[in-house]
């Protein structure tokens, strides 16, 4: 267990001597807006694994630079959260990252296999997994908890060469490759923007005219609440609670008391400033109101279109020994259906260039 800054940097030194280390995170999220980080683990090979401490370390900007080191590469299982956490805990973006599970889909195997799973399927080892609901916050750590943790990078290396050895086509390394450049980015734990979040409120699509606007008001409010007193969103507001009081059209305290869409200790707490956003919404010029848009319907001949297309990519997949899930999802398929014939900006950006566009280059006009 690595506990202090001098251990943390001495063993960071070491690590970026190697050609590549593996990385996971432990952390607990449940009654914050943040997660919060109770144990990293660091494997520079099989019998080199360590647990790094991140609650007895304050400044873990040591480990940012092995995060941020292109010359070594971060081996993770699943890796966008982890790598969202461990870029906001030392401040430093990731580089040279491997996806095992990515990588998987290449492989044969599917793009949302288990760690577990997939250590068993290569390495044919069956891993302990008693201490899923470990809080690990707690201290001290229990050696099973320890072991646990221990096994979650301690093979990884293996399962990374293994995957590589499956993957011989190299049309489908590029792929993949080009697929791993992509989780070098991480998604920000909180999203990039709080005045869109409206559009993930479930229920939104029910909304009409200016009850969106007002939905977008409220769920904005929301998230700077929840982040800033370090707190779920879901403890202010539910989704289902934006979702009535957009629909309400409620002036003062009384009609919102009346309303009883808040508890009485809501409603003295945020009343006031629930109503204001409440008007800032009604308020909104109807060429400025916000749409929500509604899962892509296709009419009879898309669906032909459609069912055409998935069964293509099965027959090409199966030929090239990748997951067909990688390709996309069926709300990204069925807008690739929508807009096959016109002009590439109105694809999902992801279909626009590189792999998939190449995938689906018979599908798809090109851009003229």
């Amino acid at each position: 267990m690595i506990a202090d800054t001098q251990e943390l940097s001495q063993l960071i030194d070491q690590a970026r001597s190697v050609p590549y280390v593996a990385l996971d995170t432990e952390f607990v999220w449940e009654r914050t807006y943040y997660p919060q980080l109770g144990l990293i683990q660091l494997a520079l090979a099989a019998d080199q694994c360590y647990l790094i401490d991140p609650l007895a370390i304050d400044d873990l900007s040591s480990l940012g630079t092995l995060l941020a080191d292109s010359n070594v590469v971060k081996i993770l299982h699943d890796a966008p959260q982890d790598l969202a956490i461990l870029s906001r805990a030392t401040g430093s973006m990731p580089s040279a990252i491997f996806d095992t599970r990515v990588a998987a889909g290449f492989a044969g195997l599917s793009s949302t296999i288990g760690l577990a799973e997939l250590i068993t399927t290569l390495l044919g080892i069956e891993l302990e997994k008693s201490q899923t609901r470990t809080d690990w916050l707690k201290r001290p750590l229990a050696p099973q908890q320890m072991a646990y943790a221990l096994d979650d990078v301690r093979y990884l290396g293996a399962v990374r060469a293994a995957l590589l050895d499956r993957i011989t086509a190299g049309v489908i390394r590029n792929w993949l490759h080009e697929e791993l450049d992509m989780v070098h980015q991480p998604t920000p734990l909180t999203g990039n923007d709080d005045q869109q979040r409206y559009r993930k409120v479930k229920g939104a699509v029910t909304l009409h005219g200016k009850e969106v606007a007002v939905l977008r008001e409220l769920t904005a409010w929301r998230e700077r609440e929840a982040r800033r007193l370090d707190r779920p969103r879901g403890h202010l507001l539910t989704d289902a609670q934006l979702i009535d009081l957009a629909k309400t059209a409620c002036t003062n305290r009384d009609e919102l008391k009346a309303a009883g869409l808040l508890s009485p200790k809501k409603l003295q707490r945020y009343g006031e400033t629930i109503l204001a956003l409440i008007r800032a919404g009604r308020s909104v010029p109807p060429h400025q109101v916000p749409r929500i848009e509604a899962p892509t319907r296709l009419n009879k001949r898309e669906k032909m279109r459609y069912e055409r297309l998935l069964e293509e990519i099965r027959h090409r997949c199966e030929a090239l020994a990748i997951d067909p899930q990688l390709v996309g999802s069926a709300a990204e398929l069925r807008l690739v259906v929508r807009h096959a014939d016109a002009p590439d900006n109105r694809l999902p950006a992801k279909f626009r260039q590189g792999w998939r566009r190449t995938f689906l280059e018979e599908y798809l006009v090109q851009p003229g």
